[in-house]
């Protein structure tokens, strides 16, 4: 005999939080629930979880609506940065995130430099294009433009 439930946890082999699945119903009532792993699929758990989709749905929307309002800022500004280099345009010091978290805050846009994906610091003169990872899976690409510095 089986019974129905709603997954709290993800259970490697059953599926994810949220999911109605069919198990025996030993296995429900001596482990999936008293383990705090799942809850009985009744009509009061089953509407409850609905509702609580609708909010992640609308929360999910207004997250990726306000991350693509913040890629498009982002998109419009252009870092310049003016720095001593040698002759074949390899730059003394080097642009890092910090610089760029740094440009970005005067531009009034305020982003955490971990989110700025930056393998490594610029050392070349030259236009580069570095990608801002932002909420809900956006990314955002930052022009940055490496100009020698006048003698």
């Amino acid at each position: 005999m089986n019974t129905d439930v709603i997954l709290r946890e993800n259970v490697d082999g059953l599926g994810t939080i949220g999911d109605i699945i069919s198990v025996k119903a030993g296995y429900a009532r001596n482990y999936l629930v008293p383990q705090g792993l799942a809850h009985l699929a009744d009509a009061r758990n089953v509407k409850e979880l609905e509702h609580q989709k609708r909010q992640l749905a609308r929360k999910l929307e207004k997250v990726t609506n306000d991350a693509n309002a913040l890629k498009a800022r982002i998109e419009k500004v252009i870092c310049n940065f003016t720095q001593r280099a040698s002759e074949e345009g390899k730059l003394f010091g080097s642009v890092t995130s910090m610089d760029l978290e740094a440009k970005l805050a005067d531009a009034g846009i305020s982003i955490d430099r971990k989110k700025i994906q930056l393998g490594e610091p610029i050392k070349t003169l030259g236009e580069h294009l570095v990608n801002i990872k932002l909420d809900a899976g956006v990314v955002a690409g930052l022009k940055i433009v490496v100009a020698p510095e006048e003698a």
